[in-house]
């Protein structure tokens, strides 16, 4: 436990999440110990339209009693038809985005027309989508990949590593997380430059299971889906990089003088 009591006493931060160790982790394709302190302190605020859009997808996909409560959609058909003889991409203009900050008068997140129908479109996709198994040769829906328990939090331990997180799907014996991606076929390669491999073994440990799953969709139409099953080797990359993770983090925990702009690289390529 004297892990965790550093932790609280250098950053307030009573766990560690998979968002903060792939900064720390060797071998991580975001690593840098500066942004795991920026990441902690909470000093890493990162939004875009991507990462709201895989919100609405995910509630959509996983919860969608609670979608209309979340999000609304806005209506900005009226602007776009003023600015399209001004402008190519009316939305990337500046007169796009200040109307669309003063629309800013409702508690829940804003998501255009499109991304909500995209959102529809995509799931309806998934829900006719089937995969073969390998070993029996019975089509299996996508859908049931994704049956089970949503959203479920766990704050606990790793050894004497406090972790938190949410399993998208917590099934019967397996964990499944969802992903919209730019292409199915490259979400293999996403999975390492992600380091989504430290949340699958994360994940894998908490459910005490070595079944782990990823529903990936692609946000390109026709919006193919994919399942990708976390192999032996996709986990034991992820806690290799979980453990190098402590222990860099357990360096700069011991060392309170030392800050975190010195860190820097090196390896033999």
């Amino acid at each position: 436990m004297e892990f965790a009591k550093k932790l609280v006493e250098r950053t307030g931060k009573p766990y560690l999440s998979y968002s903060a160790l792939k900064y720390a982790a060797d071998g991580g394709k975001q690593q840098d110990m500066k942004l795991f302190e920026l990441y902690v302190r909470g000093l890493l605020k990162k939004s875009s339209p991507a990462l709201t859009f895989g919100s609405l997808y995910d509630m959509m996909l996983l919860e969608p009693e609670k979608v209309n409560d979340t999000f609304f959609v806005l209506d900005d058909s009226a602007i776009l038809q003023e600015l399209s003889g001004e402008y190519k991409n009316p939305r990337a203009s500046k007169s796009y985005k200040d109307w669309k900050a003063s629309q800013q008068n409702d508690e829940r997140t804003q998501v255009t027309e499109d991304d909500w129908q995209m959102a529809v479109d995509m799931i309806n996709r998934l829900d006719a989508s089937e995969v073969v198994n390998p070993d029996t040769g019975e089509l299996i829906p996508v859908r049931d990949f994704l049956k089970g328990e949503a959203q479920v939090e766990f704050n606990t331990w790793i050894d004497d590593i406090p972790v938190r997180g949410f399993f998208d799907v917590k099934g019967d014996g397996f964990v499944t997380d969802s992903k919209s991606t730019r292409s199915v076929y490259g979400f293999p390669y996403d999975v390492k430059s992600f380091d989504y491999d430290i949340q699958a073994y994360i994940y894998t440990q908490v459910a005490e299971t070595d079944t782990f799953y990823w529903v990936a969709q692609g946000k390109s139409s026709p919006y193919l889906t994919a399942v990708y099953k976390a192999s032996p080797k996709i986990l034991a990359s992820g806690e290799r990089k979980f453990w190098s993770a402590i222990k860099n983090i357990n360096r700069w925990l011991d060392n309170p003088t030392k800050e975190t702009d010195t860190f820097a690289i090196y390896r033999e390529i």
